[in-house]
């Protein structure tokens, strides 16, 4: 088994419960972090045979380019759409920071973690 991780994926999306994070956007940052068998492409060095992390890339801007009012619920999306897209992940850790959120004082980010683990 090994990680294939993603960091530090920076997005303006139009996340959140007040109205002007729904008009003007905020930044977020998304990292994940996905453990599979990588025994095969080790040996073959062949993209088809691993995780091709343009795609999943593509899966989370697209999950990004939603507007949620939760970032749990952009995180539960993320996570759901990885694992039906990508059979060969065995498990995964999506993490999803919202940066200065508007809480009235200063704040650097507010952050939910998830993990999934296919059964």
């Amino acid at each position: 088994m090994a990680k294939i991780i993603l960091e530090n994926m920076e997005f303006h999306a139009f996340h959140g419960c007040l109205e002007h994070e729904q008009t003007l956007g905020n930044t977020f940052v998304v990292s994940v972090s996905m453990e599979l068998d990588t025994a095969k492409p080790s040996k073959t060095d062949t993209l088809e045979h691993t995780l091709n992390y343009q795609l999943v890339y593509d899966v989370i801007k697209g999950q990004m380019e939603i507007p949620s009012k939760l970032i749990e619920h952009v995180g539960q999306r993320i996570s759901d759409n990885l694992m039906i897209d990508f059979p060969q992940i065995h498990s995964l850790e999506v993490k999803l920071s919202k940066l200065n959120p508007p809480l009235g004082g200063k704040v650097g980010r507010v952050t939910i973690e998830l993990t999934k683990k296919r059964n």
